[in-house]
Formats: C-alpha cells, structure tokens, sequence
C-alpha cells in the first residue's frame, strides 16, 4: 500500500506562551511524535500520537488527517473514513482530507461516494494527478459491478467471479465483494475457495450473516447438510431478512427429508416407491451437485432393482457428469453394462475405477470384465446350440441332434445355391459347438475364456460330418429321403 504522507506544522519557538498556546504546543509535540513513528512505519505508536493530539486540539483538521492516513496503512478503513470526514468537516478546503476520505470509500467499494470525494479535489486542485486517477479507478469499479450483476443474472458466474477480483484490487476492503465472489465459487463448485473468503470475514467479524450464508453454502454443496443447517440458522438469527439464508435453509431441509425417505423405501423393499421419493428429490434444487449426483446414483440402483438397466445407465450418466470422481457411480454403471453385455463399455468404466483406487476387489472387476469381454468376442456356442449355459450333458445332446438334423446339406439338397450354404455353414457351427460342449475339458477351458487353440485344441482341426457319424452311430447309420415337395425325414440303417 502507498504512503499516506503526513502533514507537519512548523512551529516557532519564539511565540510567546500563553495557556492555550501550550496546549497547541503540546498537541504539536504529540503530532511530530505520530509523524517519526508513521515514517518508521510504526503505525500502531503513530496511532497513538495522533489521537493523543487530538485529545488535546479536537478541532484540528490536520490531526484527524493524520490519524486517517495512519489508520488507512493499519486497514482500518471505517475509522479511516470517519476521521477524514471530521477532518473536512473542521476545513472543507483541506485537499488531503477529501483524497483520504475518497480513498476510504474505494477501498470499502463505495465508489459513488469515492468518485464525490475526487471530484472535489479536482475543484481544489484541478491538476492532481492522484485523484485523476483515483476517479478513474471508481468508474472502472462501476463497471465492473454493473458487469457483475448482468453475470449473475445470467449464472455467468466466472464472469462475476472475474470482475469481483478487478474489483477488489482496488476495492480491497468490500465485503460486498467478497460475499459476491464468495457464493459464486461456491456455486461453481470452488469450495475451499469461497469457504477460505467466508472465514477471512468472519475472523474480522464472526456476526456476518453474510459470510455465515456463505459457509453453509459450501457445506450444504458438498453434502453436509446438517452443518449446512446450521449456520443458515445462525445468519437468520443475525439478519432475519435474510432471503437467500432462508431459501437455503428450506430446500437443505427437504432434501434431507426426501432422500432419507427413500433411502427408507430402498431399505424396506419398496422399490418403486424409492424411485418416485428420488424423482422428487432430484427436482428441489438443481444447483446441489454433489447431493443431486448421489440422488442419481441411488436411483440408478432402484432402477436396477427394477430391471430398468437402460435408465440406470443413464442416472449415472448423469451422476458422473455432475461429479467425475464419483467412484460409485461408475462402478454402478459397469455393473450395469455388465448385465447388458456390454462389456466394451464395462471395461472402460472398470479401468477409470481402477486407475484410480488400485484395490484387489476392483482389479478382479476389471479382469471379470475383459474376460467377459474375450468370450462374448468369440462363438456363442451355447446359443448356437440353443441352451442355457447351466445345461447338462443329456441336454446338450439333445440339442445337438435337433440342430444338427435341421442343418444337414443333405436335407438342403435341393435348395438353392445360397442356401445350401448357409445351412452348411450352420452345420459345422453346430458340430463345432458339440465337439467342445460336450468334452469336459474343452467345455471348461472355453467356460473359462481360455482359447481352445491352447494344448493342440486347433478348432479349425475338425469334420462336422465326423462329428455327426460318430453321433448318430458311424458310417450308413442314418439317411435323409424326400416325402413329399419339401419334406424330408431321416432313417437309421
């Protein structure tokens, strides 16, 4: 901060002393007293020396001038500003005293009234510079408020915050504009930030209902709500008015409410009833990031519960965009792509979990998950031959004969050409299904996810029309013959 420069009274010893001259000489002592501290830059004995001076000549306008630039260098700005105040209250010609109490009203964001002050010492002094300059800081500080409202009308509030930094450099001691950038960090979801600002206020004044609103702000956005509560409640107790507490304080409320009904609901099995309490939770304040992207989430599970898996898919979509380090979230969704084998989609939800909290049980996610992966990237071979994976060896038989039988080139004979293909290919589909299904080994190595190529299991090594002999009792054993246009039976030799 600039110097405020001090202003020193010549005195001439040789004036003869009179009662009140020694006052005024005692005074005079006192002021260069504050005058050798204030250079020393020991403001606080300056302080001292000054009031002392002032004790004794209260109407002095330079001693109050004094005590201004001395209380400005200590940051006490108010006090600063009555001072320079009673100092032109006593000579309203005195320039320094009008260029101190326009500097006060800057730095405490008055700009209208600093720009007042300025001009005034215009008229007295036409050319000085500092307070050209000084009105050309008020009119930016105009601006930049009138930038700041339209901003936040507009919920452009980096843009607020943007112009309350300007704003500040020269506005150091607005608490106007720090509760301003304050609550819009923390609408940007910029806590540390705004609760820092908060508690720079209330350390110099632990009554502010301002910066109070604001600390519970932050809290009640990062899902503290019951903290958050509570200092709503103490900014109401300080300023009843206060309409932002108020809200605030009403909608923390609710949404507590509403989330511990449905996480009730959830607890007792009424699933359907936790999705509607959710939905109706998710409506009371869409600003609530954190507490609206576990609301998602939570829904997401109910949804689950419900065999709504797209919709799931899509709550934590929508958690994970309103908090990107939301580990639950994506593990839910995976569990999700999991159960609608879409495992590409799993994998990449498993690998961001994994990269970021390298745990056993997330590991085993992730290779659960590629495994599932490889295997759906092969030959379904229980959906060629049409049973379930649980099927036992006289189901895969069976179902094996059924296929194989309907697929057989000799049953396609006279079909067309691009037929007779496709059933041809089918057929060695089924026969390759079998072969595997129905070996123990094979069976369990491709349940497994392991390749079949592994230990000489070459796929591409077998006949299906061996498979099919040995089947259905070796060569002769069986023979399609035409009944009628299009109708074919089999018979055993």
């Amino acid at each position: 901060m600039a110097t405020e420069d001090c202003d020193a009274v010549n005195m001439d010893p040789d004036i003869e002393l009179l009662s009140d001259e020694e006052i005024e000489r005692d005074a005079e002592a006192f002021k260069e007293q504050g005058n050798a501290f204030y250079i020393k830059k020991d403001y606080t004995e300056a302080f001292n020396y000054y009031t002392k001076a002032i004790d004794m000549c209260p109407k002095n306008a330079s001693y109050y001038g004094n005590r201004a630039a001395t209380l400005m260098m200590l940051c006490r700005y108010r006090e600063a500003l009555e001072d320079s105040q009673q100092a032109v209250r006593l000579d309203n010609s005195f320039m320094k005293g009008h260029l101190r109490e326009g500097k006060c009203h800057l730095s405490l964001g008055n700009a209208m009234a600093a720009s007042r002050c300025f001009q005034r010492v215009l008229e007295l002094e036409p050319d000085n510079s500092q307070a050209q300059q000084e009105l050309k800081n008020a009119e930016s500080i105009l601006e930049y408020e009138r930038m700041a409202e339209i901003g936040f009308e507009k919920r452009d509030f980096r843009m607020v915050v943007f112009c309350m930094d300007r704003a500040l450099e020269c506005a150091s001691a607005c608490q106007k504009f720090k509760i301003l950038k304050a609550e819009c960090l923390a609408l940007l979801g910029r806590y540390p930030e705004a609760q820092s600002v908060a508690s720079d206020i209330l350390r110099m004044d632990s009554t502010n209902a301002d910066a109070l609103y604001v600390r519970g702000l932050c809290l009640y956005y990062e899902d503290c709500i019951d903290k958050a509560v509570q200092f709503f409640v103490q900014a109401l107790r300080m300023a009843p008015d206060h309409d932002k507490a108020r809200l605030a304080c009403r909608n923390a409320k609710a949404l507590k409410a509403k989330k511990e009904e449905g996480n009730k609901a959830f607890k007792e099995g009424s699933f359907e009833a936790a999705y509607d309490l959710y939905s109706e939770a998710l409506t009371i304040d869409p600003n609530n990031i954190k507490t609206n992207a576990k609301l998602y989430c939570n829904r997401a599970t109910v949804g689950s519960k419900l065999k709504k898996l797209d919709q799931a898919i899509e709550d934590c979509t929508k958690a994970i965009k309103l908090d990107e380090t939301y580990i639950k979230a994506y593990l839910r969704r995976a569990q999700c792509y999991m159960d609608t084998e879409q495992y590409e989609e799993a994998v990449r939800d498993y690998e961001k979990v994994y990269q970021t909290e390298k745990t056993k049980e997330h590991k085993h996610l992730l290779k659960t998950a590629q495994l599932e992966l490889k295997k759906s990237k092969r030959k379904d071979y229980y959906k060629i031959l049409g049973v379930d994976k649980n099927a036992t060896e006289e189901e895969i038989k069976k179902a094996y004969r059924k296929r194989a039988l309907l697929h057989h080139p000799d049953r396609h004979s006279g079909a067309s050409t691009e037929v007779q293909k496709e059933e041809e290919k089918k057929f060695k589909e089924v026969g390759e299904a079998f072969s595997v299904l129905s070996d123990p080994k094979k069976k369990a190595r491709y349940d497994s996810g392991q390749d079949l190529e592994d230990d000489g299991m070459n796929m591409g090594d077998f006949d299906a029309n061996n498979i099919f002999k040995a089947f259905f009792g070796g060569p002769g054993g069986f023979s399609f013959e035409a009944s009628g246009p299009g109708n074919y039976f089999f018979q055993f030799g």
